[in-house]
């Protein structure tokens, strides 16, 4: 359920992203799903704390810059 609502809003954020990288990002999801959790919780965390959706989303990703460089090659 929890991968199921994570998906469904990095595709809301993804929309202006090439095809080909979404499904590439969609596939990272499927894989690795306890990492994009923790992101996500992480995320939300910050949301809660009153930043921004975007500012911690992008907070997060450079957090976790390293691990998604790793996943993404």
């Amino acid at each position: 359920m929890w991968n199921f609502i994570m998906k469904q809003a990095m595709k809301s954020q993804l929309k202006n992203v090439p095809k080909d990288q979404q499904e590439k990002i969609m596939g990272l999801i499927d894989k690795n799903p306890e990492f994009f959790t923790q992101m996500a919780e992480k995320v939300k965390k910050k949301i809660d704390s009153g930043k921004p959706q975007m500012t911690a989303m992008m907070e997060v990703m450079q957090e976790n810059k390293d691990e998604l460089q790793k996943m993404m090659k």
